[in-house]
């Protein structure tokens, strides 16, 4: 699902199927470790920061090494926390552009024989920033289900 009306900001809409239950999506996404395990978009990207202070208010900071050999940080804040169930906070890349905030909702849902996460990414500033985004959150969200899956 794809939003860019007149007056809205692009948005993109992905969702996923995972044989796991709730509580182990959540955890992928909320402990620095787990994250750190799975987070980028590609195979060559290791994280070497994962700083989650997972709480309203809460800020987090995840650094990892994108296929040019340069470091990519992305930061924000937490605004909404319900443990298995909902995740919102704010996006931002702080040291290419911190003007553009956008937020990441993820939404996840018990379902037969296992979790459906529904991942929303909003208010970007325009379609190339979304249509790089959903690439490399779909290469992310492959590596979550491989993790989840050894975890």
């Amino acid at each position: 699902m794809e939003s860019a009306g007149l007056g809205e900001k692009p948005s993109l809409v992905l969702e996923r199927d995972y044989p796991v239950p709730p509580e182990k999506v959540w955890r992928a996404w909320t402990d620095p470790q787990a994250i750190s395990r799975w987070f980028g978009p590609g195979p060559n990207e290791p994280v070497s920061k994962a700083e989650l202070d997972v709480r309203p208010g809460g800020r987090f900071r995840i650094v990892f090494g994108g296929p040019d050999g340069k470091a990519h940080e992305c930061a924000g804040v937490y605004k909404e926390v319900v443990p298995n169930r909902r995740l919102v906070f704010s996006w931002c890349w702080p040291n290419s552009t911190p003007e553009r905030v956008s937020q990441v909702t993820i939404l996840l849902q018990p379902a037969a024989g296992g979790t459906r996460l529904e991942f929303r990414h909003e208010q970007f500033f325009d379609e190339t920033a979304r249509d790089n985004h959903r690439r490399g959150w779909t290469g992310a969200l492959e590596k979550l289900g491989h993790y989840l899956q050894q975890a």
